[in-house]
């Protein structure tokens, strides 16, 4: 074994990096769900990223997961189903942006759920941080508040909340699958546990797509992918606590992808609020090293 110091800025890089993808994903599994409806949108995705993670997955030949990997693979993969149904159908309902926005009470939510089931001691930084951070979202908030919404608005805010809640759960087992498995092994299982799940209404809800919606499918499955892998590493390497405010990041994209992809524009409140919460990534991002344990070899 060789000890090797990873620091939490590049963990967090990392983590960023993955959301921006993810956030990407988000404005395509959008415009998804508006064509074909967000059950439909996430059946196929799911079952796209299956294909994707499960050719990287037996092509390295990974070993199955142990009986404590493979709990926290259903767990979470349960979970995810009912948390990404619920996303997915408030966005199709409310601007881009502020779906991203109401979704940000999770990593506060995470940060106290850190310290209950993985005993993380909760720093005044990292306090702060999130504080800072839920301020924005409450300045981005009343923003978005002063735009006409239509009249399924509120119910698309309240899944919205819904997914939020259970996000911040996931976030906490994000931490605790990646320190018992790989980004490989958990983007697969991932991935093949949601697709099931989805398939399960199959028989009732699920509609085959026209080839027209394939490229966005299989674009939306990458970045998903892509992002899961990333999100895997660099929560095998920062406390969650830590890590939590790069959620924050998100909203930077959403707003993009909302102006560009859906025309929603930009208000000078959201601005101000995008800009308290890359201020508190930053306050999250300042810290020391942390040992990381690897293989020599």
């Amino acid at each position: 074994m060789q000890t090797r110091a990873t620091s939490t800025a590049l963990a967090f890089a990392v983590a960023a990096l993955g959301i921006a993808l993810f956030s990407g994903m988000d404005a395509v599994m959008k415009g998804l769900s508006l064509a074909i409806g967000a059950y439909n949108a996430l059946l196929w995705r799911t079952w796209a990223s299956t294909m994707l993670s499960g050719t990287l997955f037996l092509a390295h030949r990974s070993r199955w997961p142990g009986r404590k990997a493979a709990r926290l693979h259903l767990i979470r993969g349960t979970l995810s189903v009912f948390m990404a149904i619920t996303f997915f159908w408030g966005l199709a309902r409310v601007p881009l942006a502020q779906g991203v926005a109401l979704a940000f009470v999770a990593p506060l939510i995470a940060l106290y759920l850190a310290a209950l089931i993985l005993k993380e001691k909760i720093e005044r930084r990292a306090i702060l941080a999130s504080l800072l951070g839920f301020a924005g979202v409450i300045v981005i908030l009343s923003s978005q508040a002063q735009a006409k919404m239509g009249p399924e608005a509120m119910q698309g805010a309240i899944s919205i909340l819904v997914s939020a809640v259970l996000y911040a759960y996931n976030i906490i087992l994000m931490r605790q699958q990646a320190q018992e498995a790989g980004p490989v092994e958990i983007a697969f299982f991932m991935n093949l546990l949601m697709a099931l799940g989805f398939t399960v209404a199959a028989p009732f809800l699920a509609v085959v797509p026209d080839p027209v919606h394939l490229p966005a499918i299989f674009g939306a499955a990458l970045l998903a992918f892509l992002s899961l892998m990333l999100l895997s590493w660099a929560y095998a390497r920062a406390e969650a606590q830590h890590l939590a405010p790069v959620e924050y990041t998100a909203f930077i994209w959403a707003t993009l992808f909302g102006l560009l992809v859906f025309a929603e524009p930009i208000r000078p409140l959201t601005v101000l609020g995008a800009a308290m919460i890359v201020f508190a990534c930053l306050i999250a991002a300042r810290r020391g090293q942390i040992p990381d344990v690897e293989a020599a070899p």
